[in-house]
């Protein structure tokens, strides 16, 4: 159903900012920006004599028009959101004007907002200003999008402005600064300041303007001549590579398959804290969120995929968002299902087809996840707020409909048609129709179905598919269960695969109604008929399929998702020899990803093969060459009761990777063993971030009281996710075990965070730590009503609420 009280966006330009020039200096004590904007602008068409512009919260000093002799004053009004300034006379679409705004930045007081993608939008962040934080730099940074660049700069802050930029930034000498575009000039000044001036000559939305400040380390790379930076905190310096190296050949990769070179002056990433988002595409200078490269060299083995998509994620958007822009927050999937299909086509040409389709099916899951509770268009004109854009419609809903298009045209016409698209709209925005035109000129092929349904209608196909054998046809029957009252009924041009004989045949068909059978040829009954075996399709699809037509699936899978499928719809039958054998066989399977979800699968396994499968459990948590097998593996042997594996756990203790020392960790949490405690404890000073919260879990069932000043002592080095995730609840378990006199600190500490911690999710999980201990402390109670009480971000009053 559609938001109450939408509100429909607007497109409209009645101005047009063609340049931005920006002079800076921060006030760390008073979190300010004492600014001046020189802004080139010109009537978009009509004829005006005044100019409205974005800037939120500021003390107007003064603004001028700047002219060849004289600068004049300008009246203006200003209400803390508008700044409207008449001009001296009516001004012409030929004719650009230049006005200077003196100005001072006040973010701090502004309302608190954000979303869940965006957790604030306050635009400027000072982290650590007076530097009494001491496990945490002193940093400034902005985030731009959606809107919350004109609360450091007055702009027409809309996605279908386009301006070049300057910005001098005068800072403290021992920092680095990062902004758009070259550093055209850098000078120490008297005052023992420097000011550096950061120029982008090329012209992006407003909303991608960025700035840093901060004691960063510089590591430097290159791709075909252009600088390619990674700025990290300094411990960091060894390491960044190991993150960021692929950036340059992700660079070349997109270049020749979108047939247009990457198009600005320089590529540098940031990885910054306390940031208010994952991470952001400001044009040629990315921030991400610190997480990404806060990792020991032990750590770099147990990077996941989630870390390589996220930096080609963001470099994607530098064609798909910054060279060629939605041009309003109604068009976003237009920017972000291009980046989300990124992380499909990078991991596709780095490691492989199984790989792609392991990010195709984590996507199509976190989708259907958020589709239980909302069903929205991708490209939709009403909506409660801007911010309610960026969910996993815009994003995974998206990038799944680019792979079925991709599929339906074919590799060479996809492709042909993102360059038409790219070459024909740089540096400008767009909406959908012109991405359905640019596929429309290539193929020649009427594609208003495929954007209708997909991108312009709410849902997705909900199929029941079943098939029988008779008479030699196959009876393949399809049927459509989406409510269309509210969901189309779907054209599916998809894929069947029959086998018999051990022979593949592939028949096209497309599903045009609600209830629809298909008679495919067979001279015999097919050991296995696969619906949509590619696993290109967005759906929820219930196909029925027997024990022995999933086993052969596996057998004869052609991808991951066909194994993975046989293993999850093959779990509950494991106790029969034919399924342990195939979860036997999928431990030793070429993908990681394979092996690991038959490790996971094998948990208290109850069957006739028991010694055999915990033997095989015990080779792959030791020998397998991935971590994240080895401790599924320990995660599964710790799922047997009554069963010893203590020495399998302390060897692994002491493996290479962190991942598994922590699944170890925790294993042992639930069967301590004499020999593995003091190797445990050896652990807990030296520790590196990663292992935190296993060894939180550790002490919340076996620590004693020499644990609690280390529970205190680390508690700032765990990162704002596995605070709220784990340690801030095995630490409050842990208090429980002390002697109620002893729990003041940890009480305060926790009182602290629920009540002040700038992240939401922190605060949540010291309330929830809190209320754990309200049985053996009741007096918390008040505690929990005040924090209550005193709350201002709704969402969290309500889940309070419902904690209660």
């Amino acid at each position: 159903m559609p938001p109450s009280n939408p509100v429909q966006p607007s497109a409209t330009i009645l101005t047009d900012v063609l340049d931005t020039k920006l002079d800076v200096r921060f006030d760390w004590a008073k979190q300010q920006l004492l600014g001046t904007a020189l802004l080139t602008l010109r009537p978009h068409f009509y004829t005006q004599n005044q100019v409205v512009l974005d800037a939120k919260g500021f003390d107007i000093k003064n603004v001028r028009l700047v002219t060849g002799n004289k600068d004049k004053t300008l009246t203006y009004g200003y209400d803390k959101r508008k700044l409207t300034i008449n001009l001296d006379r009516q001004y012409t679409r030929s004719e650009t004007y230049l006005i200077r705004i003196s100005y001072v930045a006040k973010p701090n007081e502004l309302p608190a907002n954000g979303s869940a993608a965006i957790t604030s939008d306050k635009g400027l962040y000072f982290v650590n200003p007076l530097g009494t934080e001491k496990n945490k730099p002193k940093q400034i940074w902005t985030q731009g999008e959606t809107e919350a660049n004109s609360c450091w700069f007055p702009t027409i802050d809309k996605p279908n402005q386009r301006m070049t930029q300057e910005i001098a930034m005068t800072v403290e000498a021992q920092y680095k600064t990062l902004s758009n575009g070259l550093l055209i000039s850098s000078k120490k000044n008297s005052d023992g300041t420097r000011t550096d001036v950061w120029k982008q000559s090329l012209p992006a939305a407003p909303y991608l303007t960025m700035m840093a400040v901060g004691n960063f380390a510089v590591v430097s790379d290159s791709w075909r001549g252009k600088t390619v930076d990674y700025y990290v905190d300094p411990q960091y310096q060894s390491t960044a590579k190991a993150v960021f190296g692929n950036t340059p050949e992700m660079m070349e990769f997109y270049s020749q398959k979108l047939g247009v070179d990457f198009p600005w002056e320089k590529y540098s990433q940031i990885a910054v804290h306390d940031f208010v988002s994952g991470a952001m595409e400001n044009t040629t200078a990315v921030t991400f969120e610190q997480s990404i490269v806060q990792r020991s060299a032990r750590d770099i083995q147990d990077m996941t995929y989630d870390a390589e998509s996220t930096i080609t994620h963001e470099l994607f958007h530098h064609w798909f968002g910054d060279y060629v822009t939605s041009e309003s927050w109604a068009n976003l999937p237009l920017n972000e299902s291009f980046a989300d299909y990124s992380e499909f086509l990078w991991a596709e040409h780095k490691y492989g087809a199984d790989a792609a389709a392991l990010v195709q099916q984590k996507s199509l899951g976190q989708y259907l996840d958020e589709a239980r509770s909302k069903r929205e268009p991708l490209v939709r004109y009403q909506y409660a707020s801007q911010e309610d854009m960026f969910d996993r419609h815009s994003y995974n809903k998206g990038g799944r409909v680019l792979h079925m298009l991709r599929k339906h045209v074919g590799d060479e016409a996809f492709f042909a048609s993102l360059n038409r698209y790219l070459t024909q709209h740089k540096y400008t925005s767009v909406e959908l129709s012109e991405l359905r035109t640019a596929f429309e000129d290539v193929t020649g092929e009427d594609l208003m179905w495929f954007f209708d349904q997909w991108f312009l209608q709410r849902g997705h196909p909900e199929l029941r598919v079943t098939h029988s054998y008779a008479g030699g046809q196959i009876a393949l029957r399809v049927q459509q269960l989406q409510d269309s009252t509210f969901s189309p009924i779907y054209r599916l041009p998809i894929t069947i695969t029959t086998w018999a004989n051990n022979q593949a045949t592939d028949h096209r068909i497309v599903v045009t109604k609600a209830n629809q059978t298909f008679h495919l040829p067979a001279s015999q009954r097919p050991a296995l008929v696969k619906f949509d075996s590619g696993g290109q399709l967005l759906a929820d699809i219930d196909e029925e399929l027997t024990q022995d037509e999933l086993l052969y699936q596996y057998y004869h899978a052609r991808n991951y998702l066909q194994k993975y499928e046989a293993i999850e719809k093959l779990r509950p039958k494991l106790a029969d020899l034919a399924v342990s054998g195939m979860m036997r066989n999928a431990l030793n399977d070429s993908f990681w990803a394979v092996r690991q979800a038959a490790a996971e699968a094998l948990r208290r396994y109850k069957g006739p093969e028991g010694n055999a499968v915990r033997m095989e459990l015990q080779r792959v948590a030791t020998a397998d060459k991935k971590s994240q097998v080895r401790a599924a593996a320990l995660a599964s042997l710790s799922s047997f009761q009554n069963e010893d594996f203590g020495s399998v756990y302390t060897v692994a203790l002491a493996d290479s990777s962190n991942l598994v020392v922590s699944a170890a960790i925790n294993a042992l949490a639930k069967a301590p063993t004499i020999e593995s405690r003091a190797q445990i404890n050896k652990l807990q000073e030296k520790a590196s971030p990663s292992l935190l919260g296993a060894l939180s879990n550790y002490y919340a069932l076996n620590g004693s009281v020499d644990q609690y000043q280390w529970y205190l002592g680390r508690m700032s080095e765990v990162s704002d996710e596995d605070l709220y995730e784990s340690y801030l609840q095995n630490f409050a378990t842990f208090m429980l075990r002390m002697p109620p006199v002893e729990r003041d600190k940890g009480v305060q500490r926790l009182e602290s965070y629920a009540r002040s911690h700038s992240r939401d999710i922190v605060r949540l999980g010291a309330y929830k730590a809190l209320s754990t201990m309200v049985s053996s402390m009741p007096a918390l109670k008040t505690t929990l009503q005040d924090i209550r009480t005193k709350e201002k971000d709704p969402n969290l009053k309500t889940m309070y609420t419902l904690l209660q």
